[in-house]
């Protein structure tokens, strides 16, 4: 009798099989977490690029309105504010009145047709870094790429 009390007391896991199943809950999120934020970041370069085509279709629909495009020093605010001595616009071009941020929080570089080096616009997001250059995430997004 007393054998059968003394199995039933030991109900609690060994020191060993307690780290044994640490070291698997360890490696199995080393092998998920660097995936999983890889995905978080190829999602934000997609919103950047998604947030850089609706941009687009703004400057265009107000190219349409205006017969030209915002210059370089106008930008982007164009957008959403009328430039002086511009009576076409018909603005604001941009749902909700505000310009949107990258997702990173920064404001996307604008130059206007001519400045940027060649004959169209282009808007730029500077990434992860928010400098001109840099690779991978930290690398620069543009509507000439």
């Amino acid at each position: 009798m007393r054998r059968v009390d003394r199995r039933t007391r030991q109900r609690g896991f060994t020191l060993v099989e307690l780290l044994v199943v640490m070291v698997i809950l360890g490696l199995l999120a080393s092998m998920v977490l660097p995936n999983f934020f890889g995905t978080s970041n190829k999602a934000r370069i997609g919103i950047a690029k998604t947030q850089m085509s609706a941009l687009g279709t703004a400057l265009d629909s107000y190219a349409l309105d205006t017969g030209r495009y915002p210059s370089t020093s106008e930008g982007l605010q164009a957008l959403v504010d009328q430039p002086s001595g511009l009576d076409m616009w018909d603005g604001p071009y941009i749902k909700g009145g505000k310009l949107p941020k990258d997702p990173w929080g920064a404001q996307f570089e604008y130059a206007g047709p001519g400045d940027g080096g060649g004959g169209d616009y282009e808007i730029v997001c500077l990434g992860a870094d928010g400098r001109r250059g840099g690779d991978e995430n930290d690398a620069d997004i543009s509507t000439n790429d």
